[in-house]
């Protein structure tokens, strides 16, 4: 899933420099050796919350194999390292596909330890088609617009109504970006990350990928092993799924995390008052759900959107109280504002959700096969949706256009990689977004590798987060290198215990305490919320921000 939350940082419109690249050598390609590259012109594009930060642009091929051709451009990001000797660049990037990855530069220079990001330039960085690179793909704006029918096909009618939306999406994609779509895709990404490298002017990069972001570093490590210095992968996503059979196991976990959420619910009755018992919590949730399908909230949360507004809660549980707070007014008051509000926070897609989507799905359906024959999707979905039925359905029609997508798909690599210096992967046991058998199966790939795992967490996205155990092990391995090691035969090197879930929040003050804000407030959810239940891991990020804004989320 791109978030729909949003990737938001406060840069306004951002002046670049501009520099054109070739395409660097991969490994076993038999591409000559390129031209030494002029440096990247860097231009001041400080925000309040991030002064040093700078921007450049830079023009790479659209197709790699024609490095004459037609060129696309790459918006990038950086905050300078400090200290007298840099370990070189450290390129971020939030996951996706369709992430935008201009704010992590900030975020994780200012999440880091002091001493350490002042070793490294942080590099953040659009991939192609994605925010203020271009183009910048959106096939079918408004494509999510509400209310949209329920996901859940009750019925051929109903089926076809929604095959003839993904169609359309497909066919949209397929006429506006004829040209653009065979090339966007993981390889041609991994091997933008190389002409990165390259106009920076370094030997070898250092690498924090996060979500989707972990398999697009996995490749570049496959494509370019001697290229990588350090590489750390936090909540993986298992490279033996890519993508149809990914989606389907995240149908199962999405439906436990939400499981979990009810629980946690009905252990808060206090303050929500919908019953200790979990499974009466959900059955309340889905007959709200019924109840949306017949008279959307706010005339715009229907089904569909219901099951939108509460996705972003599987990944991470600091959406939990507000979440919970809409549910237990929509039930117990019959108030249908609070759910429309957290519909516009956390559920709502903008300009950034179509772009997000339109690369997601142009990603995603190059770079695997998926089933041509919608018959397939139909009887594996509906078996999923007997025992998972939170989002199985949704998730089936967010990936549908891939049934129709216009381009071929490509055969994804192997990942296996025995050429590396040690990768640090990170994991929750509970992550829905990436489960925790993805983790396991690239450490598993990537000899040498070390796996440090967040017992009991699920959120996603671990390091950075608020949990000092792991961003320690990642901080201690930016810094020297170092990884733990498992004493004995165990697979796993090292386990952090997960935060604590978080508490509900406060009651409202009156509108003279509250210095005016309204209770109701429904304001965009951003890089700047304050997660409930979370504390800031470094005293110069801004008050509020958290990792969970900035990523962009497999789905």
């Amino acid at each position: 899933m791109t978030t729909r939350a949003g990737m938001l940082i406060a840069a306004g419109a951002l002046v670049a420099g501009t520099v054109t690249v070739l395409p660097a050598s991969a490994a076993g390609t038999g591409e000559p050796v390129p031209r030494p590259l002029p440096p990247l012109a860097w231009t001041d594009c400080a925000t309040t919350a991030y002064p040093e930060l700078q921007c450049a642009t830079l023009k790479v091929p659209l197709d790699h194999d024609d490095p004459a051709g037609r060129n696309i451009s790459l918006a990038l990001t950086r905050i300078p390292h400090t200290a007298k000797t840099s370990q070189g660049p450290l390129l971020v990037n939030p996951g996706g596909p369709g992430g935008s990855g201009r704010g992590m530069a900030g975020y994780v220079a200012a999440s880091l330890p002091a001493k350490v990001a002042a070793q490294y330039d942080v590099i953040g960085f659009d991939p192609r088609g994605v925010g203020k690179s271009e183009p910048a793909l959106d096939c079918r704006p408004g494509h999510f617009d509400p209310v949209r029918p329920d996901s859940v096909p009750r019925g051929a009618e109903a089926e076809r109504t929604a095959l003839e939306r993904a169609q359309a999406f497909a066919a949209a994609c397929g006429k506006k970006y004829a040209d653009v779509l065979p090339h966007i895709d993981t390889v041609s990404t991994a091997r933008d990350l190389d002409l990165i490298r390259r106009a920076l002017g370094a030997e070898r990069i250092n690498y924090l990928g996060y979500s989707y972001g972990t398999y697009l570093g996995a490749v570049y490590a496959r494509l370019y092993p001697e290229r990588v210095r350090r590489m750390a992968l936090d909540s993986v996503v298992n490279p033996n799924g890519v993508w149809y059979e990914d989606n389907i196991a995240q149908d199962y976990a999405f439906d436990t995390r939400h499981k979990d959420f009810m629980a946690w619910v009905a252990k808060h009755d206090s303050a929500y008052g919908l019953g200790t018992d979990p499974a009466a919590v959900e059955a309340a949730w889905y007959r709200m759900r019924e109840e949306l399908g017949d008279s959307p909230a706010g005339g715009k949360v229907g089904p569909g959107e219901l099951e939108d507004t509460f996705l972003p809660g599987g990944y991470y549980d600091g959406y939990w109280p507000r979440l919970a707070s809409a549910f237990s007014a929509y039930v117990n008051k019959r108030d249908p504002a609070p759910l429309t509000a957290a519909y516009e926070r956390y559920g709502e897609a903008d300009s950034a959700a179509d772009n997000g989507y339109s690369v997601y799905t142009a990603v995603q359906c190059r770079d695997a096969a998926w089933p041509k024959d919608w018959n397939v999707w139909r009887k594996d979905n509906w078996e999923v949706h007997a025992k998972a039925p939170f989002s199985t359905w949704n998730n089936a029609w967010y990936n549908a256009p891939c049934a129709f997508w216009p381009v071929e798909p490509l055969t994804p690599p192997d990942v296996g990689n025995d050429q590396l210096p040690p990768v640090l992967v990170l994991q929750a046991t509970d992550d829905a977004a990436t489960p925790y058998e993805g983790g396991l199966a690239l450490h598993r790939m990537l000899r040498g590798s070390s796996l440090v795992v967040e017992q009991g967490g699920g959120n996603h996205g671990v390091t950075l987060a608020g949990n000092d155990c792991l961003d320690k092990h990642l901080s201690t391995y930016l810094a020297t290198g170092t990884v733990p090691r498992a004493e004995g035969a165990s697979e796993v090197d090292a386990v952090c215990a997960a935060a604590a879930a978080p508490e509900p929040e406060p009651a409202a003050k009156p509108k003279a305490e509250a210095g005016g804000e309204k209770a109701s407030d429904t304001k965009k959810a951003s890089a700047g919320e304050k997660a409930a239940g979370r504390k800031a891991s470094a005293p110069v990020r801004p008050a509020g921000t958290t990792l969970h804004g900035l990523l962009g989320h497999v789905r």
